[in-house]
């Protein structure tokens, strides 16, 4: 076994490396669609919101300083901070797993998997402070079932595994499954606890901390459970194979094909070949919180349309089988030869893969639109790296706009961007409309505009009579007289902003002069005056 001297300095080194290329990115590339949209939850706080706890929200007033630094990076660094400290979790939790060396292993491949070093430890997403309470409530996990299995209660470890299990729920609902598995876990092995007052009272914290969230689904006619239960109903849906390979191969990927083919060798040996790398009440805990995860979303997926990284907190928890397994196959003392070749193999995976996006986003090596497309409204359509490219383009173009606009009586004071969903209304809103102290309001149905419906109320909602702008790009190209006709009583031909990368024209915008509102849709003036959520 390496010496722990040499292995310090690996994960030292790691962590460096890992902060340096995390926060490069942050910088450098404009928020996606999510993110924006989340910035929005820290301009106005909330017990909840529509689409999800308030976690997200209150950890990007933390590290912007409630928004006086609101650059890209700033917005980002809860993110860059949780996947820094995710690392020395994920080694510690290794450490108490089995030895150093699967601490090492496990921070490793915490970091070579997508879902972990990009999707919740670079872009600024609620898995991000919910990763950061998963890998907690685990470590506390593992501490209570070491103490038990050594005969010796341990209430503190119980509880502080339900404060954070709670805080995680704040983030995102998904962290019930740590509950879940743990039950599970009780119910199966080790009965006893169901007699201790310590389980009930981590329980309550947990539902405690989980309170706010409840008050303001009750205040708002439980909208956000109701959506996201939405999400995965299975009621009036159909078979749907497609769904289930797209969400298979997104998990295949997101989670590093390298890891995913380790953990999987793992724990097939552990459970089959009956080598018990691990202590087994460790592994039946890693098992038990992971594995319901992946398993219930892989079967919604059969029928509803699922996102790849919502299993993602189930398969990091499985890394830590796999780094079990790894420490166990490595036999040399020479610290050069630690980087066996499943870790160079999951390295080079990774690195491949953000050098690629990186470049692609900014410079467009691959060209994906039809060569003969001569469409202006179609430009970019295919081109998933032009979701965080552009934004800022948009935003210069739009301010030379509205000032000439002013300048020249063209739009009336008072006037907002209109849309019609939740993005790009956040997108415009951070680039277009907060340089030039705008604002933006969204004209759609409670599904589509989410948080929106609540944001519109704080600025002012909508006043017959008024003009506004409506935007859209060639990318989700719906001109204005087809969303808005009926209810101004003229749109004017749009201008066009042009978005340029390496001196190419990839994206194009289109800025409508909307004129005097004259009526707002009987869906807005129903649940606006009654607050009734309509059907989702």
């Amino acid at each position: 076994m390496p010496e722990k001297s040499k292995i310090t300095k690996v994960l030292y080194t790691l962590i460096a490396i890992s902060v340096l290329i995390r926060a490069i990115i942050a910088a450098t590339i404009e928020l996606g669609n999510d993110e924006v949209y989340y910035w929005t939850y820290a301009l106005y706080p909330d017990f909840s919101h529509f689409d999800h706890p308030p976690m997200i929200g209150f950890v990007i007033q933390l590290f912007s300083l409630d928004l006086l630094f609101d650059s890209e990076f700033f917005i980002r660094l809860g993110a860059v901070f949780f996947g820094t400290i995710n690392t020395i979790i994920a080694y510690k939790l290794g450490n108490k797993l089995k030895d150093e060396l699967t601490g090492l292993y496990a921070a490793l491949l915490y970091n070579t998997s997508i879902y972990s070093f990009i999707v919740a430890g670079t872009f600024i997403l609620p898995d991000s402070p919910q990763l950061f309470f998963w890998l907690l409530s685990i470590y506390y996990a593992f501490e209570w079932v070491q103490k038990t299995d050594n005969n010796r209660e341990n209430n503190k470890s119980l509880l502080l595994t339900g404060l954070f299990i709670g805080l995680g729920m704040l983030s995102k609902y998904t962290t019930v499954f740590i509950w879940l598995g743990l039950l599970l876990y009780i119910l199966i092995y080790n009965r006893y606890w169901l007699r201790t007052y310590t389980l009930y009272l981590s329980l309550f914290i947990s539902a405690i901390l989980f309170t706010p969230v409840i008050w303001w689904n009750i205040q708002n006619d439980f909208i956000s459970l109701t959506y996201q239960g939405g999400r995965v109903s299975l009621f009036e849906s159909t078979l749907q194979p497609n769904f289930f390979f797209l969400e298979v191969i997104g998990e295949f990927f997101y989670n590093n094909p390298v890891n995913f083919i380790i953990t999987a060798i793992s724990v097939f040996i552990f459970i089959w070949k009956k080598r018990q790398f691990i202590k087994l009440s460790y592994f039946r805990i890693l098992i038990l919180t992971s594995i319901p995860l992946i398993v219930i979303f892989v079967f919604f997926s059969f029928f509803r349309r699922t996102l790849p990284h919502w299993t993602g907190p189930g398969y990091v928890t499985l890394i830590f089988i796999a780094s079990a397994y790894l420490s166990n196959k490595t036999k040399s003392t020479n610290i050069s030869k630690i980087l066996i070749n499943e870790i160079r193999y999951a390295i080079l995976f990774i690195s491949i893969v953000i050098i690629f996006a990186f470049t692609q986003v900014n410079f467009g090596i691959i060209k994906f639109d039809d060569p003969k497309t001569t469409n202006p409204t179609e430009l970019g359509k295919t081109d998933i790296s032009l979701d965080v490219y552009g934004w800022k383009q948009i935003g210069e173009g739009f301010s030379a706009i509205m000032k000439r606009d002013l300048a020249e009586n063209r739009i009336s004071k008072g006037s907002a961007i209109i849309t019609y969903r939740w993005f790009p209304a956040a997108n415009f809103d951070y680039y277009a409309a907060r340089p030039n102290n705008y604002k933006v309001l969204a004209l759609g149905k409670i599904e589509d505009i989410h948080k929106y419906y609540d944001i519109n109320k704080y600025r002012g909602g909508f006043r017959l009579g008024m003009d506004a702008y409506y935007i859209t790009t060639s990318r989700d190209f719906i001109p204005a007289e087809k969303v808005y006709g009926n209810f101004f009583e003229k749109i004017e031909t749009p201008d066009t902003i042009k978005i340029y990368r390496r001196g190419n024209n990839v994206m194009n915008a289109f800025v409508f002069r909307m004129k005097k509102l004259k009526k707002l849709p009987n869906y807005y003036i129903q649940y606006s005056a009654n607050h009734v959520k309509p059907e989702i």
